[in-house]
C-alpha cells in the first residue's frame, strides 16, 4: 500500500533534519570535553535565534511581503529583520561570553555569527520561494483540474438529449410499421437508456460494456434499417482486463448512420472493433453523397466535436484520432491506449 506524506510532515522532517546537521556541523570543531560542552550551550542558544529568521522569512516575509509588496520592499524588509537578529546574536555573546567563551574569541564568534545569519536568510530564502511557486503551481493544477471537470461535465450532459433523441426516432419507425420485433425491440432500448443514465455517469468503466453497448445498438439499428442498409461489424480481440471512458465510441457510430444512410445509393455502414494487449483500434466508415462530402464533419453537430474534446480531456498523450474523406467515404480511425482494472 502506497503511504502518503503530508506537506505538513514533509516540513518537520526538512526542518528536523536541517537544524540537527547545522547544529552537528558548529560543533564539530569542538574536541576537549570542557570547550564541547560549553559550545552545546553556546550554539544551542544561537540555533535558538536561527530558528525564528528562517521561520520569520518563509511563513511572512515571502509569501505577504514579496508577494503583495514586490522584490525592492521584500528586500529592505529582509535586511531589516536580518539586522536585528545579528544584534540579537551579539546581545546573547555579551550575556554569555564571560562564563561560556574566553575574551579573545568573541571578535571572532561575531563574525562568525553574521555569516551564519546571512547564510540562513539564503537558505530561506530560496527554501520559501521553492515551497511558495510549489504551492502556486498546485493551485493552478488544482483549478485547472476544476476547469477541466466542469467541461467535462458538461460534455457529458450533452450526449443524454442526442442519444435519447436518436432511440426515439428508433422506436417511432417500429410502431408505425407494425414489427412484431417493436415490443421486444422497446425493452433492449430501455437497457440501453438505462446504460447511458446510469453507466455514463462513472468515470471508467469495463471495456467489455462499452463494446456489448455498441453490438446492441448496431444491432437496433439493423433492426431499423432492415435491408436498406448494409452493416457490416467487426470485432477482434477479448476485451477483458481494460476499462475506458463510457460512451466515447458511438457518438461515431451515430454519425455514421447520422449521415451515411437516406439520399445515398448502396448505404454501407462498416464498424470495427480490434483490442491488442491494451490497445483499441476503432474504426468506423459510411458511405457520403459527393454533394455533402465538404460539408460532413461541419454538419455533424455536437457528436464528433464533443467526443473529440472529450478524448482531448481523458486521453490528452494517450489516442490518435483521425477524421477523413476519400474516395466517397467518411472515415474515422481512433487508436486508444486503455489502463487495466485495479483489482
Amino acid at each position: 500500500m502506497k503511504m502518503v506524506i503530508s506537506d505538513r510532515f514533509k516540513t518537520i522532517l526538512f526542518h528536523l533534519f536541517l537544524w540537527s546537521s547545522w547544529m552537528y556541523l558548529s560543533l564539530s570543531n569542538a574536541h576537549d570535553d570542557e570547550l564541547y560542552s560549553k559550545t552545546i550551550l553556546l550554539v544551542t542558544l544561537i540555533t535558538l535565534t536561527h530558528i525564528p529568521l528562517f521561520l520569520l522569512n518563509t511563513e511572512w516575509l515571502i509569501p505577504k511581503v514579496l508577494h503583495q509588496k514586490g522584490v525592492t520592499i521584500y528586500f529592505w524588509s529582509l535586511l531589516a529583520v536580518v539586522t536585528v537578529f545579528y544584534l540579537y546574536h551579539n546581545f546573547v555573546l555579551d550575556i554569555v561570553k564571560g562564563y561560556l567563551e574566553p575574551e579573545q574569541t568573541h571578535g571572532k564568534r561575531t563574525i562568525t555569527g553574521l555569516v551564519a545569519i546571512l547564510l540562513v536568510a539564503a537558505i530561506s530564502t530560496g527554501y520559501g520561494l521553492l515551497r511558495y511557486l510549489t504551492a502556486q503551481e498546485k493551485i493552478h493544477q488544482e483549478k485547472q483540474q476544476e476547469r477541466l471537470q466542469s467541461e467535462l461535465s458538461f460534455l457529458r450532459s450533452q450526449i443524454s438529449p442526442h442519444f435519447i433523441f436518436n432511440i426515439l426516432n428508433s422506436i417511432v419507425y417500429l410502431i408505425r410499421s407494425k414489427s412484431p420485433l417493436a415490443e421486444p425491440v422497446t425493452m433492449e432500448l430501455s437497457e440501453l437508456m438505462r446504460y447511458m443514465l446510469y453507466e455514463s455517469e462513472k468515470e471508467q468503466i469495463p471495456l467489455e460494456k462499452e463494446v456489448f453497448y455498441l453490438k446492441n445498438y448496431i444491432a437496433l439499428q439493423e433492426v431499423r434499417f432492415g435491408e436498406d442498409v448494409e452493416i457490416r461489424f467487426q470485432t477482434e480481440g477479448s476485451p477483458t482486463t481494460q476499462i475506458i471512458e463510457p460512451m466515447i465510441l458511438i457518438p461515431f457510430v451515430e454519425n455514421a448512420f447520422k449521415h451515411g444512410v437516406g439520399m445515398i445509393i448502396d448505404p454501407v455502414v462498416q464498424v470495427t472493433v480490434k483490442i491488442i494487449d491494451n490497445t483499441l483500434h476503432f474504426s468506423v466508415k459510411n458511405k457520403i453523397a459527393p454533394e455533402i462530402g465538404e460539408d460532413k464533419d461541419n454538419s455533424s453537430g455536437i457528436g464528433l466535436r464533443n467526443v473529440r474534446r472529450r478524448l482531448e480531456l481523458l486521453y490528452p498523450k494517450a489516442h490518435q484520432l483521425d477524421i477523413n474523406q476519400e474516395n466517397g467515404w467518411f472515415v474515422v480511425d481512433l487508436n486508444l491506449t486503455l489502463t487495466n482494472i485495479v483489482a
